[in-house]
């Protein structure tokens, strides 16, 4: 069972118009950001505190990384995490690199992700107070 470490990082996702160029506020975090364009949008992952007024974004996200590098050989790792949250009623936003993988809940479901997982047998690394 892979170990889990939940990020200190309270996070959104932003939606830009996907003509849009890389906004430079996008790039202040110094912890964890993700940036994704499609043909339909331009998709910004970062803290809360980065964000400026007037973004179309959801939030307060918390992230959970699946501690890594795991081979691309793996098979449904993501799908049980997911499987177990979605049980729960736990809505999920995920972001997958080459490394790793990163589950988002939102912070008002987080306890009860945190509780799910951890009975499902997952560690979770997290700061005592860090929900």
């Amino acid at each position: 069972m892979h170990r889990l470490a939940l990020l200190d990082d309270k996070l959104c996702v932003c939606r830009l118009d996907p003509n849009s160029d890389i906004p430079g506020w996008a790039l202040l975090s110094t912890g964890f950001f993700s940036i994704t364009k499609t043909a339909d949008e331009l998709s910004v992952v970062c803290p809360e505190s980065c964000v400026p007024p007037g973004v179309r974004h959801e939030g307060t996200f918390r992230c959970l990384k699946i501690e890594g590098p795991l081979n691309f050989s793996l098979v449904g790792v993501v799908a049980t995490i997911a499987g177990l949250l979605a049980k729960a009623e736990i809505s999920i936003f995920t972001i997958s690199t080459y490394d790793t993988d990163y589950i988002m809940v939102k912070q008002s479901g987080l306890e009860e992700a945190l509780r799910t997982l951890e009975a499902a047998g997952y560690s979770v690394a997290r700061e005592e107070g860090d929900i």
